[in-house]
């Protein structure tokens, strides 16, 4: 199994809207998980959520790698590999 490549892109962020979806809270809307990009600490809500702002930002940005920040959870994704990291 091969190692992801893009963990030298994490930088040591703190959740820019911690409370929630960055774009959600602009507009009102609602979201099911969330997701802070480690690059820059934009917080996303999930592939669940009708709007997918977690994704979007990784398409605008090429920022890969996400980290859940629900309570009890600490995994991480890639993007770019498309799996657990």
């Amino acid at each position: 199994m091969a190692r992801c490549t893009h963990l030298d892109s994490i930088r040591d962020v703190s959740p820019r809207t911690p409370t929630g979806c960055e774009e959600c809270l602009k507009t009102g809307d609602t979201w099911v998980h969330l997701r802070v990009c480690l690059q820059c600490g934009h917080v996303g809500c999930c592939d669940q959520s009708k709007n997918r702002h977690a994704t979007h930002h990784y398409h605008e940005t090429e920022h890969p790698i996400v980290q859940s920040i629900e309570p009890g959870e600490s995994w991480r994704w890639c993007y770019v590999d498309r799996d657990f990291v």
